[in-house]
């Protein structure tokens, strides 16, 4: 049995990001039956060196569905403009990386997976294959900012767990 690009990666981030769409309201829930004010969630850090939790949610996307964008453009950067940090702007966030995600008509990624394709930074380039972009880059990428943004939450007191991490799994048909 082969596994297409599209079951690998797209339905994957998918997965993940539904279930971050349920975090999302979780958190929100939270903030409000517990009188913590948004920004004490959306701006929290694991560490002062790291991002606050918007902006991982934030990456989460830009790994998953504007990742997508970049293969078929070819290239594929950071986004470095400052995110907004409230509950309804990363639910719209969520909600646009799944639709783009969607999009994907099947067999679209195999096409393309033997294409060129550059991750750019400043002077710093790394050249890759659209496959091993999405499966070796962008793919562990998204799930270190999920997890981070799960992580922060659950440090934060909101009541998930893991299968708020996992979301829905793809079962036998």
């Amino acid at each position: 049995m082969s596994v297409s690009l599209d079951d690998a990666y797209v339905q994957t981030c998918l997965q993940i990001l539904r279930a971050l769409a349920g975090q999302l309201e979780k958190a929100e829930d939270h903030c409000k039956t517990a009188g913590v004010s948004p920004e004490t969630l959306t701006e929290a850090r694991l560490a002062p060196d790291m991002w606050p939790f918007a902006k991982q949610v934030f990456e989460a996307g830009h790994h998953s569905a504007r990742a997508i964008e970049g293969v078929r453009a070819g290239l594929f950067g950071p986004e470095l403009d400052p995110v907004p940090s409230d509950f309804p702007t990363l639910r719209e966030q969520v909600a646009q990386s799944i639709a783009t995600l969607e999009g994907v008509a099947p067999g679209e990624l195999d096409a393309i997976a033997d294409r060129d394709m550059r991750f750019e930074f400043k002077s710093h380039r790394m050249d890759f294959t659209v496959a091993d972009f999405l499966l070796s880059f962008s793919l562990p990428n998204f799930f270190f900012h999920a997890t981070t943004a799960y992580d922060l939450l659950r440090s934060q007191g909101v009541a998930i767990g893991k299968r708020d991490f996992l979301g829905q799994a793809r079962g036998k048909a």
